[in-house]
């Protein structure tokens, strides 16, 4: 299929794994609200509904040696790399069979070249460091790293991105633009556009509006290629939305806006086109999920936890 085929059939190329993986990641963050709501998990947590696809259209970019740097509002990013939903689920509620030994909960994952982190701006640093590294190698891997809109509020976002233009360094870094940082629109908090700043630093540039992970693979594959074979940082902005609350019910956008939303999500305009397919495959995951949640809450405590 042509990119510009694709372009005018939304979710024309869609195959049964993206959408599986991209139904996964949403049933387990409902599930995530679900056990909240219930008071069975403690803390807090950020979901990804309605940014399911970013990681899922990217992860076919990523290879095993490469690092990918999540933040807050991760649980998608791990689980498009390793479709783990029993370690993180584990991990969320503090469970035997949990990742990290339930020490990383929500924010804090580490397995493998994966790692998560709560604290702002931190991911792009590291991040920063480690493509340095690859670099200094002759190493052909690269570094993803999540970050979002709202992160552009903080100065180590520039730093790194100037040392990154400066020294050619082998980083993918995704901005999730959902517009609004915890309850903060862009327009209230952002003099400019990302882009402008980018391209400030000399950086490549992409924004990216489609939610087909296969558009979007179409879109970015050139610019992924030069990432390795030229050393060239790229930065990917995903327009998209944010469907769920900040954390678990601090959502302070109107009635309207939130109507707008749910029109765009990915879920609902699959769910109202994609006929029995769809229904299946959401029937099937649904149940997956079930049975996980059962096992999981099932099992006693991480060791940790009875210190």
């Amino acid at each position: 299929m042509s990119k510009a085929m694709a372009e005018t059939l939304p979710f024309a190329g869609l195959s049964d794994e993206d959408l599986e993986a991209m139904l996964m990641i949403r049933e387990f963050e409902m599930t995530v609200l679900e056990l909240f709501s219930e008071g069975l998990i403690k803390g807090t947590a950020h979901t990804c509904i309605g940014q399911e696809y970013i990681p899922v259209a990217l992860n076919a970019f990523i290879g095993e040696e490469d690092y990918v740097i999540s933040n807050h509002r991760g649980h998608g990013h791990y689980l498009a790399r390793y479709n783990d939903a029993e370690g993180l689920l584990a991990e969320v509620t503090g469970r035997r069979g949990a990742v990290c030994g339930g020490i990383g909960g929500s924010q804090h994952i580490r397995r493998g070249r994966f790692l998560s982190t709560g604290i702002q701006a931190e991911g792009i640093a590291v991040g920063a460091g480690i493509a340095w590294s690859y670099k200094y190698r002759k190493q052909e891997q690269a570094v993803f790293v999540y970050i979002g809109e709202g992160t552009f509020g903080r100065g180590c976002v520039y730093e790194s991105l100037n040392f990154a233009g400066l020294w050619g360094l082998p980083m993918v870094i995704v901005v999730e633009n959902n517009g609004i940082a915890l309850s903060t629109p862009q327009s209230g908090g952002m003099s400019g556009s990302i882009e402008g700043r980018v391209h400030g630093f000399g950086i490549d540039y992409l924004r990216l509006e489609s939610r087909d992970p296969g558009v979007i693979r179409l879109q970015v594959q050139e610019r992924m290629a030069r990432v390795r074979q030229e050393h060239k940082p790229l930065v990917l902005e995903f327009i998209t939305d944010r469907v769920a609350s900040h954390s678990k019910s601090d959502d302070t956008r109107s009635e309207e806006e939130l109507r707008a939303v749910q029109q765009r999500y990915w879920y609902n305009r699959m769910k109202a086109s994609g006929g029995n397919r769809f229904m299946e495959l959401e029937q099937t995951v649904r149940n997956r999920m079930q049975v996980l949640r059962q096992d999981v809450m099932g099992r006693e405590e991480a060791e940790w936890r009875n210190v």
